[in-house]
Formats: C-alpha cells, structure tokens, sequence
C-alpha cells in the first residue's frame, strides 16, 4: 500500500494558507495537507497525529516560528521542518539552520521559484533518514558550532549520541566551555566532535558558567580537524602498511600535510594547478577553493590593467577573521588569520606559511 505522507502547514494570514495548500496538494506525491493558524494549534495536532513534514512561518502572534521550531525539535524530532517566510536576513537564516531546519525558503514570488520550492518539498518527503545530526543533513558539529559563533549567539548545545551525552558552550559567539563523559574544556570539546551522527538541541544561554577554553572556536576547530586527520590517516597506514604478499603497500600520497606551526593560523587552503586540494580546518574547501582562483584572477586582471606586475598577495581584514591569499609555483594558497592580526603582522606570517607549504 502507497504511504500517503501527511504536511502540517502553520501561517496566521488564512489567504495564504489556502493558496499554500492547493499549490502544496498538486505534488506528485499527493500528500494529504493540514493546516494550522496559529503555533499553539500547530502542537496539538502534531500531538493528536503523525506528520511527516511541518511547513511553518516565522512571523505569527502569540507563539513565532522560533518557538514552535524549538518546541518541535524537542518533541518530536524525527519530524521534517520547513520555514517559508518573507524574512531575507542572512544572520537570520543561519540562526534558523542552527535550531535544526530541514529548509528555509523566502516566499515564492514567481512560477519559477514555486516550481523550485515543490521540487525542494518533494525531495524532503521521499528522503529517507540519513547520517548526520538530526535537521541539518550533510553537516557537521563543525558547521553547528560555527553557525552559532559567527551569528554571535549565547547558547548551550547538548549533543547526544546513542548512550552518550554532551554539551557545549557559546556565549557571544565565544566557545567557553565542553564537557562529556568525565571530560571537560578541550579535551571534552574534541571528544564531542568525533561523533558522527546524533541528536542536537539548544538550550537557553548560561552566562555564569565559568570558562574552561579560551582559544578562538576557529584556532579550537583547526586543532580538532587536524587531530581528527591524523588518527584517520594513522589508521590507514596501520590497516594498509602491508599487502596481499606481505609486502609493503604503497597507495601513494593523499596529499595532506602538517599544518604551518603559525601563530595566529585558523585554516589554510592549497589548491594547485591541477585543482588537487589540501586543507586544515575548513570543513568544505572547495568552496573557498573556488572563491579564492577568482579572486586572485581578478586581481591579476587588474595588475596587468593598471601595469604594476604581478599579485604577491591579497588581504583582507575583517571582524570574525582575516584572510590572505597568495599565488606561488603554480599554487594558490588562502589562509585564515586571528582577527588581532593586522596586515603587517599578516604579510611577515604569510611567508613562513609560504614557505612551509609551497616548495
């Protein structure tokens, strides 16, 4: 028997429930669509009957968006989440993401957007449970834990993870303190970031909670990523060091490298000629692998424009981080610096980097 999955649809404005819901219907799928006007009646029917997804605006009386998401999250929080709002802030969106949202969507305006949103919607309710923490699929602790610094949020995440449970700490976008299992500060902060796949929430900020860590979450992050590298790469070489006629395996290099023992360094990206990559501390690097090739292009477009040779090296100063970039022996390198650093301090670091990561 064809399961016919049920979608809880909460907006205050009844037009726009109404049309939501014909448009809603004609999905391939033919889900059966309920609605709800307020947060309040949103909660008691996802307690009276099982919904597959929840679609809901941010902007309600009473009971927002926010909190019905966060109440979700809690009680139920196998349900799939749907934000369809008006609101295009994007330190706004990241906090949404940050309360576990499958999809936050800016209300269509066009045919083309509707069209794009019913397909998104579509893949929501075919999708089976993946890895990954419960409402961000594809993402990591690492992208958690950045989300709620840069946005400069004062929370607490507690993680579980089969029988395991932990917590961390932000406050102002600060990382203050870790603990799990016995383990506290650092060392409980790193244990929490190997688990692969759990449960999330966010708990009200605890201001009066005495601070254990006191590095930067980026310098905290690249310190974990790094370790994290080394035990996979240890036990590759323990499971591959010899093969089939005990001989010693030789698969090659995968090209990763110690990172530049560089005060102040919170990643760094290689990206060469070829397009091979090598990176610490960055949890996606093609994508600033690709940002920083057309930038540095850019900026040798521009050298050969107004004749003054080529890029040695670009920096950028900005409140969360700064960033270099630089271009040698056909590899470019981008590198991500404590925000205390100034550009003097940057370009005189850059070289050991330099010379460190590109023979």
């Amino acid at each position: 028997m064809e399961i016919r999955h049920k979608i809880l649809l909460v907006d205050d404005d009844p037009d726009l429930l109404e049309v939501y819901r014909e448009t809603i219907e004609m999905l391939p799928s033919g889900p059966e669509i309920q609605t709800a006007s307020s947060g309040a009646r949103a909660l008691a029917m996802l307690e009276s009957e099982a919904y597959r997804l929840l679609i809901t605006d941010l902007k309600m009386p009473k009971m927002d968006g926010l909190q019905l998401l966060s109440i979700v999250r809690r009680k139920f929080p196998e349900l799939r989440t749907v934000v369809l709002t008006s609101v295009s802030d994007e330190q706004f969106r990241s906090r949404v993401y940050a309360l576990g949202v499958d999809l936050y969507w800016h209300k269509p305006g066009t045919e083309s957007e509707m069209k794009q949103f019913l397909e998104c919607l579509e893949s929501l309710l075919g999708r089976e449970l993946e890895p990954g923490f419960r409402g961000v699929q594809s993402k990591s602790l690492v992208d958690l834990v950045q989300l709620e610094c840069i946005s400069q949020s004062s929370s607490v995440l507690r993680i579980t993870n089969g029988p395991f449970t932990g917590c961390i700490w932000v406050n102002s976008g600060e990382l203050t303190d870790a603990e799990t299992e016995g383990a506290r500060g650092e060392d409980a902060f790193q244990k929490i970031l190997r688990w692969k796949a759990g449960n999330f929430e966010f708990l009200p900020a605890e201001p009066n909670r005495p601070r254990t860590i006191f590095k930067s979450y980026n310098a905290l992050l690249l310190e974990t990523a790094q370790a994290l590298d080394e035990s996979s790469q240890s036990d590759a070489a323990s499971n591959g060091a010899h093969g089939a006629n005990g001989a010693a395996s030789t698969n090659g290099s995968n090209g990763s490298m110690a990172l530049p023992e560089t005060e102040g360094v919170e990643f760094v990206l290689k990206s060469t000629a070829e397009k091979r990559l090598d990176s610490r501390g960055l949890e996606n690097p093609e994508r600033l692998a690709a940002w920083s090739r057309e930038t540095l292009e850019r900026f040798r477009e521009l050298g050969e424009t107004l004749h003054v040779g080529d890029v040695e090296q670009v920096t950028g100063i900005g409140m969360q981080r700064n960033v270099a970039l630089a271009h040698k022996n056909s590899t470019d390198v981008c590198v991500g610096w404590q925000h205390t650093l100034n550009a003097g301090e940057i370009r005189d670091r850059m070289k050991k980097v330099l010379t460190l990561w590109v023979s």
